[in-house]
């Protein structure tokens, strides 16, 4: 008989939230999690992106709030979810407002990019459930204005990309700062040596969940590879998007990832200039910029967004069609967690890499320490004339006829053709310089100093020698 979330054991306001969300029947980590949480059990959750981690402890900890019944403490709050980016922070905030929706509960999140002033005020009274990035929270705790003294829960979500983004520091100081009489609930997709001694002093005999081994792909994702030069990919990548090459499946959303904010941010600027409509998200983008370019996204009157591994976990974006790894990235879980926001909810999806020479290693870590099975696919038939012909940063304005850029000759210093196609001029001959011993070369400039540097009249010339 299949299991629902009655049979977990929920109570009636939290299931009457998940009819509303159309959920019936819970995922395998949900199945497994769920009873451990309701018995206050400390748990630790190894699982990928997308396996519903956040229904697996947030549902069961709604309950536990609700039964618990205490009243809510002055600048603190009853529990606390830690994520490592402000992105999947919003998404945690918001499914705690769905599932708790009739549960009565407040709940509020606080990341960087935002105003302090505005965390300070709506924190002031408390909250049940605080979504947080690490950061911000030991920033409103450093000026005393907040405490988790009035702590009852303890998540770490995503907890080894926490480490990845430089916050351990951040989470044993936060350790030290709960109360030791909590339940904490621990999640995270991989288990490195520094993962395991967090979990040895955050949690007290956790059950253990694990879903899928760590570095596993999706089944549903057709995983394709390109060999290209590293100056080539952004030709392949404007071919492909302009579907001239017959890659499967219909572009709808395509995510890009590079492995530097640079990065994206130049490649959105020449997919631009192609004609083609595009956003970056990174580190260095505010707050409103990122939310603007995830909400264009995800509503697809910007269909390609172009990002470092900040948006690789944890965010739920639907209907991501295509991920495109236009840089490998040289930890190979990660490639998992990339490719791993297309084919969600049950859909199929496409993924493909680009591999230059000089990451041909990051390759096969990535096929030694994952399932993934790639596709070779050759480059258009057309690709070296375009990318010779036109060159991979060069492009005209749509509407305009391209110009050829002739290869510059070897060892020619003038008289060649720049890189924007027009051609070069010939530099004047240059002149003989007069010998400082001879006569001057205007007449009226040989008296004595003549040969002190001084301001010639026209243009600010430099003189010297008399010349």
């Amino acid at each position: 008989m299949t299991t629902t979330f009655e049979h977990l054991g929920l109570s009636q306001p939290v299931l009457q939230a998940l009819d509303l969300k159309g959920y019936n029947t819970p995922t395998p980590i949900q199945h497994q999690a769920i009873p451990a949480v309701l018995k206050g059990r400390d748990l630790l959750g190894i699982a990928q992106t997308g396996t519903g981690k956040t229904a697996a402890f947030m549902l069961p900890s709604i309950d536990r709030l609700r039964e618990a019944d205490n009243q809510i403490p002055f600048k603190s709050c009853r529990m606390l979810v830690l994520a490592p980016t402000r992105e999947l922070a919003g998404q945690i905030a918001q499914s705690a407002k769905d599932y708790g929706a009739l549960a009565g509960l407040k709940v509020h999140s606080i990341v960087g990019g935002t105003s302090v002033n505005k965390d300070r005020n709506k924190l002031h009274r408390g909250t049940d459930i605080l979504v947080a990035t690490p950061g911000r929270l030991l920033d409103l705790i450093d000026q005393k204005a907040f405490n988790l003294n009035g702590l009852e829960i303890l998540v770490l979500d995503e907890a080894d990309q926490m480490l990845d983004l430089g916050f351990i520091h951040a989470l044993r100081r936060i350790h030290q700062l709960a109360p030791a009489e909590r339940q904490t609930l621990f999640f995270s997709a991989t288990m490195p040596k520094q993962i395991k001694e967090l979990v040895g002093a955050y949690c007290r005999n956790p059950v253990q969940v694990s879903v899928t081994p760590a570095a596993t792909t999706a089944e549903r994702i057709d995983q394709y590879l390109f060999m290209v030069q590293q100056d080539e990919k952004q030709s392949l990548l404007e071919m492909i998007l302009r579907e001239r090459h017959e890659v499967p499946g219909k572009f709808e959303r395509v995510l890009v990832f590079t492995r530097t904010k640079h990065g994206a941010d130049r490649v959105v600027k020449k997919l631009s200039q192609a004609g083609i409509p595009a956003n970056a998200i990174h580190g260095n983008k505010s707050q409103p910029q990122r939310e603007r370019a995830l909400a264009e996204f995800k509503s697809a009157r910007t269909p390609v967004l172009v990002a470092t591994d900040v948006a690789a976990r944890g965010i739920d974006i639907p209907g991501v069609s295509h991920v495109i790894n236009y840089e490998l990235p040289n930890v190979p879980e990660q490639y998992v967690h990339r490719i791993g926001r297309t084919a969600r909810a049950g859909k199929d999806g496409v993924a493909i890499a680009f591999c230059a020479e000089d990451e041909r290693a990051y390759l096969k870590d990535i096929q030694r320490n994952t399932d993934a099975e790639f596709e070779r696919l050759p480059l258009p038939d057309n690709f070296r004339a375009v990318v010779e012909g036109v060159g991979p940063t060069k492009r005209a304005a749509p509407g305009q006829r391209q110009k050829r850029v002739e290869p510059k000759p070897r060892g020619s210093a003038r008289g060649g053709q720049r890189e924007d196609g027009q051609q070069q001029r010939s530099a004047r001959p240059k002149q003989k310089h007069p010998s400082r011993k001879g006569k001057p070369a205007h007449a009226g400039q040989g008296r004595p100093g003549g040969n002190r540097n001084r301001r010639g009249g026209h243009g600010g010339q430099r003189r010297s020698g008399g010349a």
